[in-house]
């Protein structure tokens, strides 16, 4: 009988830690977090068990010495030495996965409210002196020896803000659920307005599959998301109507999109610039946008033929046509644009790899999402698992014309010191799901 009881306390202790291992309508209150391990410092225990995933950190250095590689050779022929600060940046980045990857997940969900305030101030320091403005948008804070995008601290954030939420709360149909979803709006909007206004529409863009991803998970009402789909087909359709209006305004202006920019936004109500509507409509049409084959057509076109001469082997390391004589531009093609490089010299055979471990990353982050004890851990893997989707999706799309052009990274191979402490963080949070969730079992 007492070790019946046992077994039953141990069950439920683990059921209160961050809820139950199933994201049905099994709420908890944040005061039933239990303390485990051995204190060190302001609610931090070091690791009770020492079981690694090795899968993610393989995939991280095969896409990460690929990264390496290419952005050597995409800036081989200017001498640049990007490729050194990538490797000081992994170098970096590979610390603070292991820290992240040691601290118990359960930190995060006691401090959630604390890194999504980090990530909002951030976000305001844009419009103070630190500020940095290039070409028009206000995305990087001049910080003493870096500029540092702080988009990517308010994903992290957000992330982390929005699973705590959910796995505090009990969802089930929409009624029942407003006020939980009311306050999940307020707390996603902010961010996403703020990325909004820099204007950095591809990396806000990356927060509604990620937000709608962990609600499906929660198990919220299927009337919730049918809604959903209808306002944003609503959505769509206003954009597509104002873009048609931007197409008749070029046309009948009879100039290109580079002469008149800026002046269809200054008597459109729609809070888009001009230069993403030329995106847009550059992938649907790109000759009505760029009639001479400059800018943003250019781009798409030299990343197309890159892709489709690369063959099945590639042209060879540093050999690639578009990259070194400069047809593939200098400014993205060791970042936006390093996939188009890659498979130009490494043909079909590097793209699959490049891929396929891609794949194997995010399976294997779903894998340990599933492995999880409780609704934190799986909400988190699986919003690590769909930013590292979206972006991997857009990214490669946008290279072989199946997207349009959003300035959405490769995770892990593009170049961008910013990006690259922040894939690290998010994996090293897979990971610490990974490490602790025996402490369930």
């Amino acid at each position: 009988m007492n070790a019946r009881r046992q077994s039953k306390a141990k069950k439920a202790e683990s059921k209160a830690r961050f809820g139950s291992s199933t994201p049905q309508r099994s709420g908890i209150d944040g005061r039933e977090v239990l303390r485990r391990g051995r204190p060190v410092f302001s609610g931090i225990r070091i690791l009770s068990h020492s079981g690694w995933d090795w899968i993610a950190p393989l995939c991280i250095l095969i896409l990460g010495v690929m990264g390496v590689m290419f952005i050597y050779s995409a800036q081989h022929f200017t001498g640049s030495s990007f490729w050194v600060k990538q490797i000081l940046w992994f170098a970096i980045g590979a610390i603070v996965y292991g820290v992240i990857s040691w601290l118990d997940y359960g930190f995060w969900f006691r401090n959630a409210h604390i890194c999504y305030a980090a990530g909002v101030i951030l976000l305001l320091l844009l419009w103070t002196p630190i500020g940095m403005e290039r070409e028009g948008s206000r995305r990087w804070l001049n910080l003493p020896g870096i500029a540092y995008q702080p988009s990517e601290g308010a994903k992290i954030g957000t992330l982390i803000m929005v699973s705590a939420m959910l796995a505090r709360e009990r969802l089930g149909t929409v009624r029942e659920s407003l006020w939980a979803l009311v306050k999940l709006g307020i707390a996603v909007s902010i961010p996403i307005f703020l990325i909004f206004l820099q204007p950095d529409l591809g990396s806000a863009l990356v927060f509604g599959p990620m937000i709608f991803s962990l609600l499906y998970v929660s198990r919220l009402s299927q009337r919730f998301f049918i809604v959903v789909l209808a306002l944003f087909l609503g959505v769509l359709a206003i954009i597509g109507t104002d873009i048609y209006k931007y197409h008749q305004f070029l046309k009948d202006s009879g100039n290109d999109a580079h002469t008149v920019v800026g002046q269809y936004q200054e008597t459109s109500w729609m809070p888009l610039r001009d230069y993403q509507r030329n995106r847009i409509l550059g992938f649907i049409s790109p000759e009505s946008v760029d009639p001479r084959g400059i800018g943003i057509s250019w781009n798409s076109r030299q990343s197309l033929q890159a892709v489709g001469t690369g063959g099945p082997t590639g042209k060879g390391w540093t050999q690639g046509d578009q990259a070194q004589l400069g047809y593939l531009p200098r400014s993205v093609a060791h970042n936006d644009f390093i996939f188009a490089v890659l498979a130009e010299e490494t043909g079909f055979a590097g793209a699959s790899l490049i891929v396929g471990t891609f794949l194997v990353l995010l399976i294997n982050n779903l894998r340990i999402a599933a492995q999880a004890r409780d609704r934190f851990g799986l909400l988190l893997g699986v919003g690590v698992s769909v930013i590292f989707m979206i972006h991997v999706f857009v990214n490669i799309g946008m290279t072989i014309g199946l997207t349009p052009i959003t300035g959405l990274p490769l995770p892990f191979v593009s170049y961008g010191g910013s990006f690259i402490l922040s894939c690290c963080i998010l994996q090293g949070l897979v990971q610490s799901v990974y490490r602790h969730r025996r402490s369930f079992a």
